[in-house]
């Protein structure tokens, strides 16, 4: 069975992000007020022409830290290059600065309303919260990984955890825990050759709940296409009958919402970085 794949999503989002980087060599190139001052302005330009709302920001002589809220379609390491990029070219004419002003790399780390302990929490408990596990046979799978998939990259260190939620085409009950548990595992394989991973999910008949995470080179507009498509795909091909039965000609409604989250929320996260000055 043949469906028409997904090629853009309309989004509900909250993604925030914690990111620090340094000068090149430790260097204090901004311990002059003046340096510093020219740093801020250029940094909050280039986050505006980029399309980052910068939600806080501390510097120092040699690191740069960024509460910074981005868009789905984002790769943290464009947006990042991007910044690093301009800044260096503007502050480097302005004074006079002839070696390289910022050092390779970066951490990023996801941050958000809630901590990803209540995000777990909240996926593990779908069964419950609608109904299903009144039930003789709920229609639901669960799935947590035993052990979470190790993401790496050249040059950064990041922790990027996400909570997103996607709908079938109109709400219909589609799934059963049988299609669940088959549609979690093939994604499973799908994370591992596309770079991202999924350490949790609860599936019901008509909404998916997951935890994933990914590396700072894709969005995660990319990664959810392409759990999307790749899923119709796999339902199109094994459990036709599931969506004959629904009366869907498409898995999915072209939407979706996706929320940071990690150890600190971001009300903390901007306290600490206010207290710390």
């Amino acid at each position: 069975m043949y469906l028409e794949p997904l090629n853009e999503l309309s989004w509900a989002y909250q993604l925030h992000y914690h990111i620090c980087f340094r000068t090149h060599r430790r260097l204090p190139f901004f311990d002059d007020p003046m340096r510093a001052t020219a740093l801020s302005e250029a940094l909050t330009d280039m986050c505006k022409v980029n399309h980052v709302h910068l939600l806080e920001m501390k510097q120092n002589p040699e690191t740069v830290q960024l509460v910074a809220s981005l868009r789905p379609s984002q790769p943290i390491s464009e947006v990042l290059k991007a910044i690093k990029g301009s800044s260096s070219t503007a502050l480097c004419r302005q004074f006079g600065i002839t070696a390289p002003l910022w050092a390779r790399g970066y951490l990023a780390r996801s941050v958000g309303r809630v901590g990803v302990q209540a995000v777990k929490r909240y996926i593990a408990e779908q069964a419950e919260h609608h109904g299903y596990s009144r039930r003789v046979r709920p229609p639901v799978y669960r799935f947590r990984a035993s052990e979470p998939r190790i993401l790496a990259t050249a040059h950064s260190s990041f922790d990027l955890k996400h909570h997103l939620v996607l709908a079938t085409r109109s709400r219909r009950g589609v799934f059963g825990s049988a299609t669940g548990e088959a549609l979690v595992n093939y994604w499973i394989k799908v994370a591992h050759m596309r770079g991202f991973a999924i350490d949790q999910a609860t599936v019901l008949p008509d909404h998916i709940h997951l935890l994933v995470r990914i590396t700072p080179t894709i969005s995660l507009e990319q990664m959810t296409l392409s759990l999307m498509n790749n899923g119709q795909y796999f339902m199109g091909k094994n459990s036709p009958g599931e969506l004959v039965e629904a009366k869907v000609d498409q898995l999915w409604q072209s939407s979706a919402y996706v929320g940071t989250c990690g150890e600190l929320t971001t009300a903390l996260l901007k306290a600490f970085l206010r207290g710390s000055r």
